[in-house]
């Protein structure tokens, strides 16, 4: 297209590294010399074997357009070919690449702090009332709230955890009336900057988006996804030890009340999530894609379409 690109990234970094196994499969980077040699099979195997097909697919079709792919796998096709990577978040919450692109730029947290036009905050009294408050939430996608709700509500009822549990419009009445208890709020939709202050914990099936919010909130996490990219960021969180990784979409509710009180009761959680928070805040995403912006655009000397902002500060 002859013209500069800058690509977004909202989910935990893809791209294929000499140091970790291929993107996918939730593993924690390996330590030992036969763990590097099964990763390096491992990548051998999804490149040429597990996705040979698709890999293949994306390479005619540069073809046909006449670009250049150099044998470049598709998971690392939109990196090699930016000028930028701009990525969410901070290296904290990033495996060490020994071999990391140069397009690659760490920005912090994209985030919505701002309130919402069309909601009024939300508040509850008894968010004053109890020494242990835990957020639960499976996401606004997954409809199934059997995988992390129901056994949140049955791990935690008639205990003296107030449990906020937000349903993203799936069976919210129903569970109302199947859980009454005094200790459970239940709603479709909260804004997580009105509730997540005053959490102890956050469980959920690891949304990238929310994760982010919870930790800009010292919030330390339950996590229980692996569909749709989730394990990575699942597997991350345990890894560095910024929560507990269930390691299953399906736990049961003994295992959420165990990872909840161990969570809280182990400082090492929230010492890890403050300590990444800390270098969440030496960014500001706003600044830093100005600035990217403006220097591709110096760069290639294209006037046109520099925004009048940029133009008065240069």
């Amino acid at each position: 297209m002859k013209i500069p690109i800058i690509s977004i990234s909202v989910f935990p970094l893809i791209e294929t590294s000499r140091d970790l196994a291929p993107s996918g499969l939730g593993m924690e980077p390996a330590a030992g010399i036969l763990g590097k040699l099964k990763q390096s099979f491992l990548r051998f195997a999804v490149k040429n074997i597990l996705l040979r097909g698709p890999n293949k697919l994306a390479q005619r079709s540069m073809e046909e357009h006449g670009i250049d792919h150099h044998n470049t796998f598709l998971f690392d096709m939109i990196i090699r070919n930016s000028d930028y990577v701009l990525q969410s978040g901070s290296p904290r919450f990033e495996y060490k690449r020994s071999n990391l692109s140069r397009q690659i730029h760490f920005i912090g947290p994209l985030l919505d702090n701002h309130p919402s036009n069309f909601r009024e905050a939300w508040f509850d009294n008894r968010l004053l009332n109890y020494e242990i408050i835990v957020l639960v939430t499976q996401g606004t996608v997954e409809k199934d709230v059997n995988k992390i709700i129901v056994p949140t509500l049955e791990a935690l009822r008639n205990t003296g955890v107030l449990i906020v549990c937000t349903t993203g419009g799936w069976q919210t009445e129903e569970l109302r009336n199947r859980y009454n208890q005094p200790n459970i709020i239940i709603e479709d939709f909260i804004n997580f900057n009105d509730v997540m202050p005053y959490a102890d914990v956050y469980i959920t099936n690891g949304g990238y988006g929310g994760v982010m919010l919870a930790i800009d909130h010292n919030l330390p996490m339950v996590v229980a996804g692996i569909h749709e990219g989730k394990n990575e960021i699942c597997t991350r969180i345990g890894y560095f030890n910024y929560g507990i990784n269930l390691k299953t979409e399906t736990p049961i509710p003994r295992q959420i009340r165990n990872a909840v009180f161990e969570t809280i009761r182990n400082p090492l959680y929230k010492q890890n999530v403050e300590e990444l928070n800390r270098e969440f805040a030496t960014y500001n995403p706003n600044e830093l894609f100005e600035k990217h912006v403006a220097g591709l655009i110096h760069r290639n000397e294209i006037p046109e379409i520099k925004p009048r902002l940029l133009a008065e500060r240069a």
